[in-house]
């Protein structure tokens, strides 16, 4: 199964400061745990949400809104994507992560990724996204 932990975002990491020194060298130390025991697909840092925008969609029309966004509790700061066996097995991944963030608060939120057996027999995906996706 594939679970993507979600790191949430906070005033630091909308304001655009980055981790100190330490913390991402502890976070290295922690990716290079999950590459040795082969369950990390993906690791990626998202930029502030003053960087970025959404789409609204309501019926045909479709509206675009300029970051940053208030609500930060709302917002992503980064994600890792990790193939294990089971949602104990990502949440114990998970209590192993380093705190980056200055102030000591962090929060983590993991979700299943869905997989093809998800979607049902009926479902037939795309080939070449398949190749990309599935594999």
């Amino acid at each position: 199964m594939r679970f993507m932990l979600i790191g949430k975002a906070t005033r630091e990491t909308e304001a655009g400061i980055l981790p100190k020194p330490e913390a991402f060298a502890a976070m290295g130390e922690y990716n290079d745990a999950l590459v040795k025991a082969g369950v990390l697909r993906a690791a990626e840092g998202l930029a502030s949400s003053s960087k970025g925008a959404r789409v609204k969609f309501s019926g045909d029309t479709r509206t675009v809104i300029d970051g940053p966004f208030a609500e930060t509790k709302e917002l992503i700061a980064g994600f890792t994507i990790i193939q294990v066996a089971s949602l104990e097995e990502a949440i114990e991944w998970v209590k192993r992560a380093p705190n980056a963030f200055s102030d000591g608060e962090m929060e983590v939120e993991i979700r299943k990724l869905m997989d093809l057996e998800d979607f049902g027999d009926a479902f037939t995906p795309n080939p070449e996204i398949a190749k990309v996706k599935f594999t």
